[in-house]
Parts: structure tokens; sequence; C-alpha cells
């Protein structure tokens, strides 16, 4: 057998638009519902026009058998052609249209019919229900053919049964009020079908226009593509419905955002709580780029409302950026330190040079003597007050940088932290913000100071950062902590608003807390309390184990000594 050819299979396909597909679908569905329809209503329609012929066959056969000059007739006369019963019955069949009427006495012998031939014979069907004073309605078969027919007992007058009437309805005339009502159904069917048809093509118009006349295939390999896009790409998604509720969220949004499927359904303020990540996926915060914190990440949220009421967000990580940019800003500013320490060492190698070529040596001993001095006398003021390294590194590094922009950068005298910090680093990101912040604030100012207060309470660690620049706005104290608020134009290499945000959560993360207010003599106070920022302390020299660890250390020493002492002899 030959294959099909293409052409061929290509017209028994169904068409690959959703538009056609959709409107073939739905013609189908209401041409079949016309044709059930109408099959639903014939069958019904054809019972009830059998039970109306049988019944108006009863309703002839009783209303003969109630006339009594028949019972007299047939008790008198013999079965004739021209007898009064044969005459009688015709009459009623004439009169009512019935296709025979037939007079039977006790024994089933026909005193009436249509066809004379049979008057004088048994009836064809069973008479003995009828004889035996019941009513019978049915479709039978007889000699003049199928018919609708009733039939009814016959009674004298002193209500003896003495024969029965049995009526009948030519079948083809019930058909034919069947078939008669078979165009006025099909019309209604298929004004039906028509309105049907109108309604699926609008319908399916519809669809074209929302689908964008796609084929199925298409829509499929677009969500196929949509989802892998969605979760290999390297930036957070979030889709919102028209009730805010949160109804897709890519791999990546899910490790951003720190949450997982339990946040689909529900919106930004019961998935994340309250704060400004939750504020611009709401879209109560607007804007482009908009800069926000949540957990340890720094995010760039764009927010794009869609037509049907929603909106789709979009994360981006700038964690690493901003620590790169803020790197980038420290190394800048060592640069700049180091540029002008290259410059004013220059200026000494030249003066000292100048002093030597003079040949006034003791004052060459002296100037280098007080600028060895005067870094050395930095360095060891820091290092004297701040044990642990890092901070110490960094205070060293910003003093230098303040000195450079003409900002004197002073330890408090109060100042004492020793090395047991649990979290070195995070201190070194929150006293690095607060001093940069506070450099800022002052540069360009007449007499331009930075105080650092740095000291232990116990396990307690408590930073103040004093500046005598213009201070904060008492209605700005607590914008200043906002992820993305700042009053600074921002680099060209990052944005700015994160510093105070970072200090405040990595304050709060370990249980302290962040505060600013007016400094003594104008400017700003920072202060930041850390709760568990030192280790316990180790025993003090002066308690017991130091004691007996002292007392054992000497001893192994005077050991040691005599056992010196006695190997010269």
């Amino acid at each position: 057998m030959s294959s099909p050819s293409p052409a061929r299979r290509r017209r028994l396909r169904l068409p690959r638009r959703v538009f056609s597909q959709v409107l073939l679908m739905q013609l189908a569905i209401a041409a079949g519902v016309a044709v059930l329809a109408t099959g639903l209503f014939l069958a019904p329609l054809g019972r009830q026009l059998d039970e109306q012929a049988m019944r108006r066959a009863l309703v002839i056969a009783a209303t003969t058998a109630e006339n009594r000059q028949v019972v007299r007739d047939l008790r008198k006369t013999a079965p004739s052609v021209d007898g009064p019963v044969q005459r009688e019955a015709e009459r009623i069949r004439r009169a009512t249209g019935a296709e025979y009427v037939v007079v039977m006495d006790a024994h089933g012998t026909r005193w009436s019919h249509t066809d004379p031939k049979q008057i004088g014979e048994h009836v064809s069907t069973d008479p003995k229900a009828a004889l035996a004073g019941q009513r019978v309605m049915e479709i039978d078969t007889g000699t003049l053919g199928r018919s609708a027919r009733g039939k009814v007992p016959l009674y004298d007058d002193d209500h003896r049964i003495v024969g029965a009437v049995s009526v009948g309805i030519a079948y083809d005339s019930v058909r034919a009020k069947l078939i008669d009502a078979i165009p006025g159904l099909l019309a209604y069917s298929g004004g039906a079908l028509a309105a049907g048809a109108a309604a699926a093509w609008l319908i399916s118009r519809r669809v074209q226009r929302q689908t964008r006349n796609l084929a199925f295939s298409d829509i499929a390999a677009l969500l196929a593509e949509r989802e892998a896009m969605l979760h290999g790409i390297r930036e957070g998604v979030v889709a919102l419905d028209r009730g805010g509720r949160v109804r897709l969220l890519n791999d990546e949004a899910r490790r951003l955002l720190g949450i997982g499927d339990e946040a689909l359904g529900r919106s930004p303020d019961e998935a994340l709580g309250e704060g400004r990540t939750t504020d611009v996926l709401a879209g109560r915060v607007t804007g482009t780029d908009l800069l926000t914190v949540r957990g340890q990440r720094v995010l760039v949220a764009n927010r794009m409302p869609t037509d049907d009421g929603g909106a789709v967000a979009t994360l981006r990580d700038r964690t690493e950026l901003e620590q790169l940019g803020r790197e980038l800003d420290s190394t800048r500013g060592l640069i700049d330190a180091l540029r002008a320490q290259d410059h004013e060492h220059a200026n000494r190698m030249h003066t000292l040079l100048g002093l030597l070529e003079l040949e006034m040596y003791d004052d060459a001993v002296e100037f280098v003597g007080e600028v060895v001095g005067d870094h050395r006398a930095t360095t060891e003021q820091v290092t004297g007050k701040i044990q642990d390294p890092l901070l110490a590194a960094l205070l060293v590094g910003k003093a230098t940088v303040a000195a450079e922009r003409g900002v004197a950068l002073w330890l408090s005298d109060r100042t004492r932290l020793p090395d047991r910090l649990v979290d070195p680093r995070g201190l070194v990101t929150v006293v690095g913000n607060l001093v940069d912040n506070a450099l800022d604030a002052v540069a360009a100012t007449p007499h331009a100071r930075v105080e650092v207060e740095l000291r232990a309470e116990g396990r307690a660690a408590v930073l103040r950062v004093r500046d005598t620049g213009p201070g904060v706005p008492e209605d700005q104290r607590d914008l200043i902590f906002t992820e993305g608020w700042s009053t600074k134009r921002p680099p060209t290499h990052r944005n700015r608003g994160i510093g105070l945000s970072l200090v405040r959560r990595l304050a709060e993360r370990q249980g302290g807390t962040v505060t600013v207010g007016e400094a003594h003599g104008g400017g700003a106070e920072f202060t930041v309390v850390l709760p568990e920022a030192l280790a316990e302390a180790e025993p003090a020299p002066g308690s017991a184990l130091a004691t007996a660890a002292g007392t054992a250390a000497e001893t192994a020493a005077g050991t040691a000594a005599g056992t010196a002492e006695e190997e010269p002899r």
C-alpha cells in the first residue's frame, strides 16, 4: 500500500494556530450539542405522540361504549354489513377520524369493521383483557397494519360485560406528526448552532489577540524558553499578580531574598517582613536602580508594572561590587595619602640636604628626630590603645588620610580595646564606614576634627565617632540608616546610601544598636553598642591561677640557674 502524499497529510492535520484550533473545537462542540439536543428532544416527542394517539383511541372507544343504543343493537341483532351496529360504528369513525371502530361481542366476534368482509370474523388480536373489564392502550399490528389502539369493555344495563369496543388510530399519522415537527426543531437547532458559532468566533478572536496568533507549539516553546531563561539568568525575578501577591520566583530571587515556595501566593509584607526591600517590591518606593539591603546582601531593584495589573521586579546582587567600590575608595585614599607623603618626604629630604650642606649637623639630627617621632607617636598612640591589629592598622591608615585632607583624627583618652574581638572584620566595617562619613562631613571646614572613642565594657564594645561638621538634623536621624538614602553625590563606580545601612544591620545582627545625636560643641556623634563583641577575658594577673603559674615559673627558673652555677665547679 502506498503512503499518502505529503499534501494529503497536511490537509488532514489540524491547523497550528490557537485561534483556528479553538474555533474548530468550539464549532464541533456546538454542533455536537445541537445534534444531541435534537435527538434528546425527538425521543420523548415520539413517545408523547404515541401516548396521545393511544389516549385518543381510548377516549373514542369509551365514548362509543357509553352509547346505550349500540349495546341494545348488539343484544337484539345479528352481525351484518348493513346492521345498526356497523352503521353507528362507521358514523363514529368518520366523525373522529379513527382508522377503525370495532364492536365485538363477548366471544370476540366482530359486529363492525372498516372492511365489511371482516364482520362476523373473530378479531385478530387477543380481546381477553378488554372482555375481562380492563381498559387497554397499546401499539399493535392488526389486519389494517400498525396502529395505536384503545379497548374498553361494553356493559349492559345490569352492568354485565356483553362485549368490547376497540378503536385504532393509524400509526402513520403519528409518524407524520413527528416528521412534521422535525423541520421546526431543526430550524431551532440551526439557529442555536449559528448563535454558538458566532459566540465561538468571538471567543476565538479574543484568544487570538491574547495569544498573538501563536500556535500551541510556539506557546509551549515560549514557556520552556521562559523557564530556562528565568532559572538560568543571574538576576532575581519576582512576579506579582494584580492583588500584589507573589506568583513567580526564579532560583536567583530565592537565593538573594532567602525565601522559598512558601512565599508564593503571599504578599511581600507577609513573605519578607518590613523593610525597604518589601517596600520596593510592593511598589511603595518607586524609581530605577533602587538600592536595598537584604540580610548581608546589597541589592539593586527595578520594578515594572504589567498590563494585567501586576508587576515584575528584578534584583541584582551588588554586594561584591559595593565591597570592591569601598576597597577602591580606600585604595584611592591610600594612594592620595602616599602621594602626599611622597611630596612631603621630598620636601623633608630637600630640607635635610640643605642642613647638611650648610654643615648644620645638630639641626639636621633634631629635624630627623622630630619627623620620625611624629609618625611613631601616631602609631604608638593607636597601638597602645587598640590592641586588635586590624583595627589599629585601619585607624593608622585613616589618620594618614585625614591628615592629607586637613582633618585632625584623634583617639579619645578613654579609648581602650583589648585583643579579644569575636568579629574583628565586622567592627572594622563599622568603624571604617563611620570614620569615612565623618571625614566627608568635616572636609573643607575650618578646624576640622574627628574623634574616635572605642572602649570595652565587660564583653560589650562601645564606639563613638564625633565630628565638627554640620551635624544631622533631628528629622533626618532615622532616615540616614535607610538603604539608598544619602545627601552626597554618588561616585561614578558605585551608589551611596549603603554604609550606614550596613552599620545598622551589622550592629543589629549582634544584638546591638546604632544611634546618632549632636556632639558636644556641634557636629554629629554616632554611638554603636555591641553587647557580645568581645570574648571572655583571660584570668587577671592577680588571680590565684595566675599566682600559681608565676610561682611555678619562678621555681623552674631558679632550678635552671642553680644548675648553671654548679657546672663551672
